[in-house]
């Protein structure tokens, strides 16, 4: 009852973060390009194929099984394997065995206090210039913690191919974000193998970042539907599109790994719910502005939100992700007062942590923080996060884990004990002998 009044009094606030997100990505992306490329050669991959079975459904694949028969159907696809490497498709994917350095979930044994689960997540996951990928890599592995890195598709579509993708809404081969270089491609690739294959998680977000008008928020199910088909497409099929032969294959099959996303803009949850069911997807993290409470399911989906936590020496809440820290220091700029930084440097790391210190000394509800891989305002957020995983992932009962680990640990516990779970405030810390006896 108390969480449930506690999301009414902050609702209003969960709003504004949500509309200052929005505002801020859109005059940060820009309007993107709007090409009018010529027909592609009709022998490139990358288009959308509806098939049956884990990983496809819609109006051309005939009735979609329930997302239960499709994740056990991901359990058995490989449950004789040989232990030899199964190359995949054009050889872009392969499979070579279960994701290595993933924790068993168990359930709570009575009593037991909870642990506290913090989700760090990057929205992107492009290895840039900047080589922000692969520095976050060394801090994880650094502080014993494990990422979700949600890859936009397009990020392995060079430019000279972008035609291949068909934008719900939009021109074909448009976006509101560029296609990468032939070079950040390569560097993209290499970050992500080596990402799975240290315990990371491999997500989506799906291709071409619109938002606003004719963005996620107003597509259909079925075009949500092919924006997702077209992100595996990408993900499956890079070796065909960029002609690359000297790459080995990604270590994973990806209608096997993939089972979660994040919308752009955190726009369109309603129907890519009711799209990601069809693949038998377990989580989604497009919704905005939630309270500090246990996460519950929404038509049988794990919803995982970004979160309001507390902006430090104020009475705001602020979403957790770096857009909106650097909206309420910045406004819409990304290049503020450089003499500033410092300062919003520490508000912005005291944010983070006020929202993990609420929840690790009270209900022990998940924290999840948003971010990309960007230098803005000097690259202070960067600096901030990093210093926030370093300190948080390494305390006492802590697991830094990926949205799919703790959608393996969620699983294996009693419903009754999430139940009361959620009943919990942030801050309220009860008895845990006799309040999960």
């Amino acid at each position: 009852m108390k969480a449930l009044q506690a999301k009414r009094a902050y609702g209003i606030a969960a709003l504004i973060a949500v509309a200052v997100v929005v505002a801020l990505i859109v005059s940060l992306t820009g309007g993107g390009s709007d090409p009018s490329p010529e027909e592609p050669d009709p022998t490139l991959a990358g288009d959308p194929v509806r098939t049956t079975g884990p990983g496809r459904g819609g109006k051309n694949a005939g009735a979609p099984e329930p997302p239960d028969e499709l994740q056990q159907k991901r359990k058995e696809k490989y449950a004789d394997w040989d232990g030899k490497v199964k190359v995949l498709g054009d050889g872009s994917t392969s499979y070579t065995g279960p994701q290595p350095k993933q924790p068993k979930p168990r359930k709570l044994k009575p009593g037991e206090k909870p642990p506290q689960f913090v989700v760090f997540s990057w929205d992107g996951a492009l290895q840039g210039d900047d080589r922000l990928f692969s520095h976050f890599r060394e801090v994880a592995e650094e502080s014993n913690a494990d990422m979700t890195f949600f890859l936009s598709g397009m990020y392995l579509v060079p430019k000279y191919k972008s035609s291949i993708y068909r934008p719900p809404q939009h021109k074909r081969g448009s976006a509101a974000i560029s296609f990468p270089t032939d070079g950040h491609i390569r560097d993209t690739l290499e970050q992500v193998r080596g990402a799975w294959l240290e315990g990371n998680e491999i997500g989506s977000h799906f291709n071409g970042h619109f938002c606003g008008p004719k963005g996620g928020g107003d597509w259909s199910v079925e075009e949500w539907r092919s924006e997702i088909d077209q992100s595996y497409a990408f993900v499956k099929n890079w070796k065909t599109n960029t002609g690359f032969t000297d790459i080995d294959p990604l270590p994973f099959d990806y209608d096997v790994e993939l089972v979660g996303g994040r919308a752009p803009c955190l726009e369109g949850q309603k129907n890519l719910i009711s799209a990601i069911k069809s693949y038998g997807w377990r989580y989604d993290a497009s919704s905005p502005g939630d309270f500090q409470i246990w996460p519950s399911k929404i038509k049988g989906i794990w919803n995982f939100p970004l979160q309001l936590v507390p902006y430090p020496e104020s009475e705001k809440q602020v979403l957790s992700m770096d857009f909106n820290f650097l909206y309420n220091q910045s406004g819409d700029t990304t290049e503020g007062d450089p003499a500033k930084y410092p300062e919003w440097e520490r508000l912005t790391r005291q944010g983070y942590l006020n929202g993990f210190e609420r929840v690790y000394n009270g209900s022990r509800a998940p924290l999840f923080i948003g971010n990309h891989f960007e230098t803005w305002n000097g690259g202070i957020y960067m600096k901030a996060i990093e210093d926030v995983m370093r300190d948080v992932c390494r305390r006492e009962g802590v697991r830094c884990v990926s949205f799919k680990q703790l959608a393996d640990w969620l699983d294996v516990q009693d419903p009754e004990v999430l139940a009361k779970l959620r009943m919990l405030d942030p801050a309220e810390a009860p008895d845990w002998a006799t309040y999960l006896k």
